[in-house]
C-alpha cells in the first residue's frame, strides 16, 4: 500500500506537534509555513504562565527528535488548493506543487493591532507599549526604562485590549490575557521592586490550574494592585509620563493616575493565514472570524470539506497546553480517516 501524505499548513506549535505525531504514525508529512522559521509566536515569548517556564525549553522540545522524513517548506505561501479525485493539489507562490491525501490547517492567530485603539495612545506616545513588546524586552534582557531613560516608578497594565470590545468588533474573550498580565506584572515587580504596578481589568478570568494561585501570589507577595475598571483615555504629560483616566466600577468613581509606563494586553484574532486558507478551501468561519469545525463537541477537528481537518488556535484562542493536546487529537482523527 502506498504511504499516505498529509499536508500540514502552519508551522507554529500545533503544526510542529501534529507533524511529528503524523510522521511517527507512518505518514508522509509536508509542513508548510509562510514565515522564515517554525515556532510561530513562541519565538517571541520569554517565559510562560503560570510557572514562568522558559519558552525556549518548549521550542527545543518541539524540535527535538523532529523526524527527518518531514518535508519542511518555510516562506511558502499557498495560492490555490484543488482536488484530483481523492487527493489535494496545493500550488504555492514559488510554483511548487504538493499532493496530499489529507490537509491539516494549523494557521494559528495574530495579535490585535493596538494602534486601532487610539484612545490608549499606542504608536502616539513612546511610553505606551503592548504585552508583546514587554515580553520581547524580557526575552532580550533589556532594562525596563521609559523613553527618557528613567526607571518607571508606576506601571499600568490594561486588560482586554481588542477583546470583549464591541467598538473594536471583537466580542470574544482571548482567554490568556488575564494570566499573561499577572505573569508580566510579577516579572516586572521582580525587576523593579520599588515600582507601583496596577492592573486595570473588566473581570479576571483565571481558568487554568495554577492561574488563581499566581493571581493570589501577585497580590500578597508582590503587592500588585488590581482596579476593576476600563481605561477611557490616556494622554501624555509635559514630562513624558502618562495620565490615565479610569472609572473604578467597584466604587463608581472616576480615577486619574499618573503612569510612567502603560502596557496594553492585546488579544487574539484570526491570523491572515486562517482567513486566506479558509477562503481557499471554502471553510466555514464562526462569528469571530476563526474557523468553525463541523461539530465543536463531537467532531472538533472535522470540517464540512472531506479530508480537511483543523487544529490549534485557528479555531479560537487557546493556551499552549490546549494547543498541543488539540494537535495530538487531530492526528488520531486523521489516522482514523486515512486508514478507513
Amino acid at each position: 500500500m502506498m504511504t499516505k501524505t498529509v499536508a500540514v499548513i502552519g508551522g507554529g506549535p500545533a503544526g510542529m506537534e501534529a507533524s511529528k505525531e503524523l510522521a511517527f504514525n507512518g505518514f508522509q508529512v509536508v509542513l508548510l509555513e509562510s514565515g522564515a522559521r517554525l515556532g510561530g509566536h513562541m519565538n517571541q515569548w520569554d517565559r510562560l504562565f503560570p510557572n514562568k517556564r522558559p519558552a525556549g525549553e518548549i521550542l527545543e522540545s518541539l524540535y527535538r527528535n523532529f523526524p527527518g522524513s518531514i518535508t519542511v517548506m518555510t516562506e511558502t505561501n499557498i495560492t490555490s488548493i484543488g482536488r484530483n479525485a481523492d487527493r489535494f493539489i496545493l500550488r504555492t507562490a514559488g510554483r511548487d506543487v504538493i499532493e496530499a491525501d489529507a490537509l491539516l490547517v494549523c494557521t494559528g492567530f495574530r495579535v490585535f493591532d493596538a494602534i486601532l485603539k487610539e484612545e490608549y495612545g499606542y504608536g502616539i506616545y513612546d511610553n505606551v507599549i503592548t504585552s508583546v513588546d514587554l515580553e520581547q524586552w524580557f526575552k532580550e534582557k533589556r532594562p525596563v526604562l521609559t523613553s527618557h531613560g528613567r526607571v518607571p516608578a508606576t506601571v499600568g497594565f490594561i486588560h482586554c485590549v481588542g477583546s470583549r470590545d464591541e467598538k473594536s468588533g471583537n466580542l470574544h474573550c482571548s482567554k490568556v490575557c488575564c494570566v499573561t498580565a499577572v505573569k508580566q506584572a510579577v516579572e516586572l515587580k521582580e525587576k523593579l521592586p520599588e515600582a507601583r504596578i496596577f492592573c486595570f481589568y473588566m473581570d479576571l478570568r483565571m481558568f487554568g490550574l495554577g492561574y488563581e494561585e499566581l493571581y493570589k501570589e501577585s497580590q500578597e507577595k508582590y503587592r500588585i494592585q488590581f482596579i476593576r475598571g476600563r481605561l477611557s483615555e490616556a494622554f501624555e504629560n509635559m514630562d513624558g509620563s502618562l495620565m490615565a483616566k479610569v472609572e473604578d466600577t467597584l466604587t463608581a468613581k472616576p480615577l486619574r493616575i499618573n503612569l510612567d509606563l502603560l502596557v496594553l494586553m492585546v488579544g487574539f484574532l484570526p491570523s491572515d493565514g486562517t482567513a486566506a486558507i479558509g477562503s481557499l478551501l471554502g471553510l466555514t468561519f464562526n462569528p469571530n472570524g476563526f474557523l468553525q469545525p463541523r461539530d465543536g463537541h463531537l467532531q472538533p477537528h472535522d470540517t464540512e470539506q472531506q479530508g480537511v481537518f483543523l487544529a490549534g488556535s485557528c479555531k479560537g484562542p487557546k493556551n499552549l497546553e490546549e494547543t498541543l493536546a488539540d494537535a495530538r487529537s487531530a492526528v488520531l482523527r486523521i489516522r482514523q480517516y486515512l486508514t478507513n
